[in-house]
C-alpha cells in the first residue's frame, strides 16, 4: 500500500495539515464532491483551513487498496463527524453529529499525491444535519 496515502489519511485523523500538504505534489488537483477542481497546494490549505472551521471528522473503518504499480490508490470509509458552523448554502450548523460513507482515489508520481477525487452522498449528509 501506498505509504504516502497512508500518512495522508493519519495526517487527516491528527487534524495536521502541513503533514497533508507534504504528501502532496506542488500542482495536485483536489476534485471535491460536488464542487470546482482546485489545483496547488495553496488552494488545497485554503479548502482544509475551511473545513476545519465549518466541521470536525474523522475518518474510521478505512480501507486502503492500491493499483499496481503504485501509481493510483483508493481508499473506502467513514466520515464520522460534527457540524459546528454553517456552510454557504447549506443547512445551519447547530453542533449535529453525521455518520457517512465515503471514498477518494489517488493519482501518486514520485511519492507525491498528484490528485485527489472525493466522493459522498451530499443528500444523506443533508438529511442527517436537518
Amino acid at each position: 500500500m501506498s505509504e504516502t496515502v497512508r500518512r495522508y489519511f493519519e495526517a487527516f485523523n491528527a487534524g495536521d495539515v502541513p503533514a497533508m500538504l507534504a504528501c502532496l505534489d506542488p500542482d495536485v488537483e483536489h476534485h471535491v464532491n460536488e464542487g470546482r477542481v482546485r489545483v496547488g497546494k495553496i488552494a488545497f490549505a485554503e479548502f482544509c483551513a475551511h473545513m476545519s472551521h465549518c466541521y470536525e471528522e474523522r475518518l474510521t473503518d478505512m480501507v486502503l487498496f492500491e493499483a499496481e504499480g503504485g501509481t493510483r490508490a483508493a481508499a473506502e470509509y467513514v466520515v464520522e463527524g460534527r457540524y459546528l458552523a454553517t456552510d454557504q448554502g447549506l443547512p445551519e450548523a447547530r453542533g449535529q453529529t453525521y455518520r457517512l460513507p465515503a471514498g477518494s482515489f489517488f493519482s501518486l508520481k514520485d511519492g507525491r499525491i498528484t490528485r485527489v477525487v472525493t466522493y459522498y452522498n451530499l443528500a444523506d449528509w443533508v438529511r442527517q444535519v436537518s
